[in-house]
């Protein structure tokens, strides 16, 4: 399976905005806003990043076609 630019380089924004935004409140909600807080939370991000960007990868068609069937069912067929 081919993955070609565009998917590859949505993968890398929507990661690094989604786990940049997860990781930010799961930190603040795990540890505060304490003087350890930027520290752990890049700590935490950088392990989340290319993790996101795996998992878009690998479920982004699955979840193009659920939303399709969704949208389908919602709508009645074209």
């Amino acid at each position: 399976m081919m993955i070609n630019l565009p998917a590859l380089i949505f993968s890398l924004v929507m990661g690094f905005l989604m786990s940049l935004s997860i990781t930010l409140v799961a930190t603040f909600v795990r540890i505060g806003a304490g003087d350890s807080f930027f520290s752990v939370w890049l700590e935490m991000w950088a392990v989340a990043y290319p993790v996101a960007i795996i998992c878009i990868l690998i479920y982004r068609p699955f979840a193009t076609k659920v939303s399709a069937v969704i949208i389908e069912k919602l709508t009645g067929p074209k």
